[in-house]
């Protein structure tokens, strides 16, 4: 018998639970092409956080208060002209991958009296037209955020090659643990976000603390 949303995301804090080892886990639910009502749904069945990659589905769904009681975090690529819909609106935008991103998102955030807090997409895999910046240039993207009133950086996402995402897990965490220790200004190395419905449990025992987890919840992806 086929499981039901509840029931899948009970098992997914379960292999949350077990790959953690008691270290605290933020579940991300990866609600891409998704209906406001099967959101809704699954923030009543215990889903603390929503993640979407498209900002005109964020407004329609929130319009529709399908994430009444959760958080919103913005998962997917940001375009500089999108910024205004969701900087101060989001609890987090993950995917900061340029220092012009960064502070047009710092400016939206600061005109409303707010600060946006952001993760730095790394692109670890170095794939070539993806998202994120290169590892190496990290290190400028972060003392930009230094300077900038209107954000505040909480870590680190990345979306590794897909063929082989295990393998740079650890690259991923050793980056982490390295920028955490130079205590940059303005930055705080809360979350790891890394780990998908494939590999989620592997994700999380080399160190992520959040995990983006989509079909495996929701179900496949409803592309037309």
């Amino acid at each position: 018998m086929e499981m039901t949303l509840e029931q899948r995301i009970a098992l997914v804090r379960e292999n949350i639970e077990r790959a953690a080892g008691g270290r605290p886990v933020t579940l991300v639910g990866a609600a891409k092409t998704k209906p406001a009502d099967l959101v809704a749904r699954a923030v009543r069945a215990g889903l603390t956080a929503i993640g979407e990659n498209y900002v005109q589905e964020f407004r329609e769904k929130s319009a529709a208060g399908a994430y009444d009681g959760a958080q919103v975090h913005i998962i997917g690529h940001l375009q500089q002209n999108k910024v205004k819909y969701v900087a101060g609106q989001v609890d987090l935008i993950q995917s900061v991958d340029s220092a012009p991103l960064l502070a047009a998102i710092a400016r939206r955030a600061a005109s409303l009296g707010r600060v946006q807090d952001v993760l730095l997409e790394v692109n670890i895999g170095g794939e070539a037209g993806k998202s994120g910046c290169a590892p190496q240039a990290l290190e400028g993207l972060l003392e930009t955020a230094a300077g900038l009133d209107g954000v505040h950086v909480r870590g680190l996402m990345a979306i590794p090659p897909a063929e082989d995402a295990r393998a740079y897990f650890a690259p991923m965490a050793h980056l982490f643990v390295d920028i955490a220790a130079k205590k940059y200004d303005n930055v705080s190395m809360d979350f790891l976000s890394m780990g998908m419905s494939d590999d989620y449990e592997d994700a999380i025992r080399q160190g992520a603390n959040m995990v983006r987890v989509g079909s495996f919840i929701f179900g496949p992806r409803n592309y037309i």
